[in-house]
């Protein structure tokens, strides 16, 4: 049965803002990619990032521009030369693994030559703001085992401290970005 592509865009609102020394969102707009054959169906997604020079526009005609490639059964090796790394090859090679695995029934971790995966630890990221703001957001969150820290610049050692004592028990990473 022939394979089809659906590229789709949608919006998640963040509950409240999500803040970084670059800026701040308050919802995730994901561009998905859908390759299904009528009997199995692989999604994947991706965010673009403008500082990646990346739009939703930019990402969605790139996955356009390998529609016919992918509707012909392009398979992800051949992937990896038709579109450069980026959000739109990210969708459609993470699309592909999912279709693969369902397609032949077998878990995407086996296909690639993995053992069964096991939850990992994830860290909460507490966004950059005022030391008492982002003290709040880690006293919500300090039942989390890692809470990463959004760092600006000046400030940021009173950041730091609000943090710990918000959350004393939680591991603290920080991203300083450049």
């Amino acid at each position: 049965m022939a394979r089809t592509l659906t590229v789709a865009v949608e919006r998640f609102p963040i509950a409240g803002t999500f803040a970084i020394s670059r800026g701040a969102k308050t919802e995730a707009v994901v561009v998905t990619a859908t390759i299904s054959d009528g009997r199995a169906t692989g999604r994947g997604e991706c965010v673009p990032y403008a500082r990646y020079g990346e739009s939703v526009e930019s990402v969605t005609a790139a996955i356009e521009s390998a529609r016919s490639w992918i509707e012909a059964g392009c398979d992800r090796p051949q992937l990896q030369t038709l579109l450069p790394a980026g959000a739109a090859r990210n969708a459609l090679d993470c699309a592909l693994w999912d279709y693969d695995a369902k397609r032949v029934g077998i878990p995407a971790c086996k296909i690639a030559g993995l053992h069964r995966l096991s939850p990992a630890t994830t860290a909460y990221t507490i966004s950059v703001g005022a030391p008492e703001a982002m003290a709040e957001a880690a006293a919500k969150a300090a039942a989390r085992p890692v809470l990463k820290i959004k760092l600006a610049g000046a400030g940021d050692p009173e950041r730091i401290a609000a943090v710990r004592r918000a959350a004393p028990e939680a591991q603290l990473i920080v991203d300083a970005n450049e």
